[in-house]
């Protein structure tokens, strides 16, 4: 299983690698970064600053694409499929039931994420 997931998310961490590393081209870094510049929405953002000194294509980076990629590639929700199934809590009714047993007929199933903060 391992083996075959790591085949299916090669090429994909592979493209972000070779992005990486291309960023670490200080011309290129600069040409990116100062259209990102441009573009700045906020006048609360930092000021853009390159420089030689930080490195995109780190082990520790590479570890983050790849871990980031496998996460989304086994997450059990998907644009266009099902939805997963998962447990929900009933407040009022302090019980757990799953999502898809709180639909009634063809109305749409609404979720309320609250605040407990």
């Amino acid at each position: 299983m391992y083996v075959s997931l790591c085949l299916m998310l090669l090429p994909r961490f592979l493209l972000a690698a070779l992005m990486l590393w291309l960023l670490d081209f200080l011309c290129i870094r600069k040409k990116v970064l100062l259209k990102m510049k441009e573009r700045q929405d906020s006048p609360d953002d930092p000021p853009v600053c390159v420089s030689d000194s930080n490195k995109m294509f780190t082990l520790e980076s590479l570890r983050a694409v790849w871990y980031g990629q496998k996460l989304d590639f086994l997450k059990s929700a998907h644009l266009g499929r099902a939805a997963p199934n998962t447990e929900v809590m009933m407040v009022q009714e302090r019980r757990r039931v799953r999502i898809l047993d709180c639909i009634k007929g063809k109305r749409p199933l609404i979720l309320n994420f609250g605040s407990c903060s």
